[in-house]
């Protein structure tokens, strides 16, 4: 949640970008879970005002993020031809996930001290690890209000990032207009919903681990290298993690992306050749 942290990890970012930006078209999104939940902890600490409500925390950690990556990436890349988009994504108010709060964001807790909070701040909370962090609901996206607007930034070759932590929930509001909703969307689901919309030739989902394992930190770890989405579905993934990126790549794929890849920050260009992360095509008769 610190912002040194966040410029080194993005100054990580945007050297990978740039080198895949030189053969490529190329638009960004990212998560946002460290950052709302800050927001969210900052929010609750000034009590003379009612506090925001989530979808306004996540259209700020968007700006937070899209503002720090622009930044970086003018180091590389030209800054006039750099644009960060506040995007909302329309989600069902009838969504079960409403119900069923499972979205981690913000910091972790031991478990009392966590009981306390979800006591005193009216939240759920769940196992992370050994830890408990605050979790809330995260309806599936679907469609994206300004994917329009994304569409002729890209065509005009601007390098957009869109749809930050998943973009801002909003549903309609019956009186032709959108309201926003307490949620955070999954930021992978979002990224794969984007990239078909683009009609994007790949999906690289970029992370802190070089492939999807098998029997992951056990005993018979694996690196799954090239497979296809019936096979990736099969496996049994962490919810909190490994599970939704693998879900996203596939739904791409499936809906006619030629290629999905979840590997590491650095090794982006390397996907992109099909040398490096968990690579997934569809299955060749």
């Amino acid at each position: 949640m610190d912002v040194a942290v966040q410029r080194a990890n993005l100054k990580v970012a945007a050297e990978a970008i740039a080198d895949v930006a030189q053969d490529h078209q190329v638009v960004l999104t990212h998560g946002n879970g460290p950052q709302v939940g800050l927001l969210a902890l900052q929010n609750d600490a000034y009590t003379d005002v009612e506090a925001y409500p989530l979808d306004v925390l996540d259209a700020e950690s968007e700006g937070m993020v899209g503002y720090l990556l622009e930044q970086e990436l003018g180091r590389h890349l030209p800054p006039e031809r750099l644009a960060t988009l506040l995007t909302q994504v329309i989600v069902d108010p009838e969504d079960p996930a409403f119900s069923h709060p499972t979205k981690f964001v913000g910091p972790v807790y031991f478990l009392d001290e966590a009981q306390v909070l979800a006591q005193q701040r009216g939240w759920d909370v769940a196992a992370d690890g050994d830890r408990w962090r605050r979790v809330v609901p995260s309806p599936a996206p679907l469609r994206i209000v300004e994917i329009d607007t994304i569409r002729i930034l890209v065509d005009h070759g601007v390098t957009v990032t869109c749809v930050g932590g998943g973009g801002i929930p909003v549903v309609p509001d019956g009186t032709g207009g959108l309201r926003g909703v307490e949620a955070v969307i999954d930021k992978d689901l979002s990224a794969s919903l984007l990239a078909t919309a683009l009609d994007a030739d790949a999906l690289l989902l970029l992370t802190d681990v070089d492939a999807v394992y098998r029997d992951f930190g056990g005993p018979s770890e694996q690196a799954i290298r090239d497979t296809t989405p019936s096979a990736l579905a099969a496996l049994v993934l962490p919810a909190g993690s490994m599970g939704p990126k693998a879900r996203a790549v596939c739904q791409f794929v499936d809906t006619g992306g030629h290629l999905g890849a979840i590997g590491a920050l650095g090794d982006a260009a390397a996907m992109l050749r099909g040398d490096a992360g968990t690579i997934v095509r569809r299955a060749t008769s």
